[in-house]
């Protein structure tokens, strides 16, 4: 088997447990707030990470060292994650994924200001047309804004702070460290928020196997796209991830009656087109350097 078709079978495991998470994060909506989601996901995701890593010897690797690094990387993550999952309760899926595609373009933007990277030429220039793709969907009319859309967007902006911190963090610490500060913070989070109204809700035993697959699948999500890109270079599995909306697209469709938009097609294309430019000239720039 081929790289790019390993790649392609990690991306399968990667689309499927992102479209899994949106499903199962819409139905237990119900019963739990966006807070009592993430207390219980990450509760999950205690137990799979460190059962994981006392499986693989790595537990040893758990350092108290950049806990302030940790704290900032995981709050900006917990905020994306749950205004992600608050976006998915109130605008189609689809219009979520799409500007959840823009993640990259606010990379490219803050890096200068956090990680003191140089903003080239090309890197404007897809921030730009990154843009131009984020009207598109969003189509920003006072007619058309909607809590839900700004939930959507801003989403991305803190995914994309998470993106950079975790790139600092990748630098001196273990995924394993990496994922057991992300899972027992965010589990600290989680608890206080969904706490502090005095009003916390346990999840029924309908929705706790929804709870359980949030929390394998957000995990089980990033192990197969961090797999796709260890095996192919990005400008491989960038296209093969943009599968994501028009599968989301279908499930909206045939499971809650969601219109097909082909605004929202167009300019998540424009979006992806933004992030493949600045990928393809990266890896063009690293091959020849």
């Amino acid at each position: 088997m081929n790289t790019t078709l390993k790649a392609a079978v990690w991306m399968i495991g990667a689309i499927t447990s992102f479209t899994l998470m949106a499903v199962a994060g819409r139905t237990v909506s119900i019963e739990l707030d966006t807070f009592e989601i993430m207390l219980f996901r990450s509760l999950t995701g205690i137990v799979i990470v460190v059962g994981v890593a006392w499986y693989a010897g790595t537990l040893g690797q758990i350092k108290r060292d950049h806990l302030g690094l940790h704290a900032t990387r995981n709050i900006c993550h917990f905020a994306g994650q749950n205004l992600w999952f608050y976006a998915i309760t109130m605008i189609p899926l689809a219009q979520v994924f799409a500007l959840e595609f823009t993640t990259p373009i606010w990379v490219i933007l803050l890096s200068p200001l956090l990680l003191k990277e140089r903003l080239t030429a090309v890197g404007l220039i897809s921030a730009i047309i990154g843009f131009v793709g984020i009207l598109i969907v969003a189509r920003p009319d006072p007619a058309n804004i909607s809590p839900g859309l700004v939930a959507a967007a801003g989403c991305a902006i803190f995914f994309a702070l998470t993106a950079i911190f975790t790139r600092k963090l990748t630098r001196t610490q273990s995924i394993t460290t990496i994922l057991f500060y992300l899972t027992t913070m965010q589990a600290v989070f989680g608890l206080v928020c969904a706490g502090i109204d005095g009003d916390l809700a346990l999840p029924s035993l309908t929705a706790l196997p929804w709870v359980i697959l949030i929390g394998c699948a957000g995990l089980l999500a990033h192990f197969c796209l961090t797999n796709a890109l260890r095996i192919a270079p990005a400008n491989v599995v960038m296209p093969i991830d943009f599968v994501r909306l028009p599968t989301i697209a279908i499930v909206g469709m045939l499971l809650y009656g969601e219109a097909l938009e082909l605004l929202v097609f167009v300019g998540a294309a424009i979006i992806f087109a933004a992030n493949y430019l600045n990928i393809t000239y990266a890896m063009r720039k690293t091959s020849t350097a």
